[in-house]
């Protein structure tokens, strides 16, 4: 769900007459360290009568995106989930009618949606309940909340199972976990699933090294986005980490 950049640029694929989620021009360059820069596009406001015409466009991406994959997750993290309006019902049509025009294209077997409820929003506990209340109705299969971190650890333990309790599919946490953390969450039914971001970037082969009890690669967060100016190959930081065997 690409509309939570404060300022938009059209890049490849991505034609959906894109406008930003705000107002707000940046003056940062748009792009990652191994993405050439390119100047933000003018800003322009998006009408209420247009919105059915977006999500009609948008509904299309996901089966682009299947591309001989079983599903689709929906990115809601980070910004990327748009409120606008008063009130839980009203800040979430937007992003729900998304979520349901997908759901409808592909399928909610074949759907889930990433969450999470960290922002300054000051109703966010609010507006989080009443989308993943939502997604009952919608039918969506799995729906992926990341839990608070600092330095990549959680820092508020459990703080999801408001969550977990209002959704009745499969659901996944993610956040800072480390093995044993994991096996409690999914042992103790916080979450059906637990779900490794970095860990699994810096290890490869992380189930086998989990089974075995082996050690793991440390994390270089310096390559998350991009190989980084100077490297000898983009390939460092993405595809370079060691295999245990």
């Amino acid at each position: 769900m690409m509309a939570a950049a404060r300022s938009s640029r059209r890049r490849g694929g991505w034609q959906l007459r894109t406008r930003p989620a705000s107002s707000t021009r940046s003056d940062a360059p748009p792009g990652t360290p191994s993405m050439p820069v390119r100047a933000w596009e003018t800003v322009v406001s998006v009408f209420f009568f247009e919105l059915p015409c977006f999500t009609s466009e948008i509904r299309h991406q996901p089966c682009r995106a299947m591309a001989g994959f079983d599903g689709v997750e929906l990115q809601g993290t980070n910004g990327y989930f748009v409120v606008d309006g008063d009130g839980p019902e009203s800040r979430c049509r937007f992003a729900l009618e998304v979520v349901d025009a997908v759901a409808r294209e592909i399928g909610g077997h074949r759907l889930g949606l990433r969450l999470d409820q960290f922002t300054a929003e000051p109703d966010e506990h609010a507006l989080a309940l009443h989308v993943v209340s939502r997604l009952n109705d919608l039918g969506v299969l799995y729906c992926h909340m990341i839990e608070p971190k600092v330095d990549g650890r959680r820092r508020v333990s459990r703080r999801l199972l408001p969550y977990r309790e209002a959704f009745g599919g499969t659901f996944i946490a993610s956040g800072g976990y480390g093995r044993e953390e994991g096996d409690a969450a999914v042992g103790e039914g916080y979450a059906d699933l637990v779900a490794y971001g970095r860990l699994f970037l810096a290890n490869p082969d992380l189930p086998r090294r989990f089974e075995l009890g082996a050690p793991l690669n440390d994390c270089v967060s310096a390559t998350f986005y991009g190989a980084g100016a100077g490297a000898a190959h983009p390939a460092v930081g993405y595809t370079d980490y060691p295999f245990l065997e």
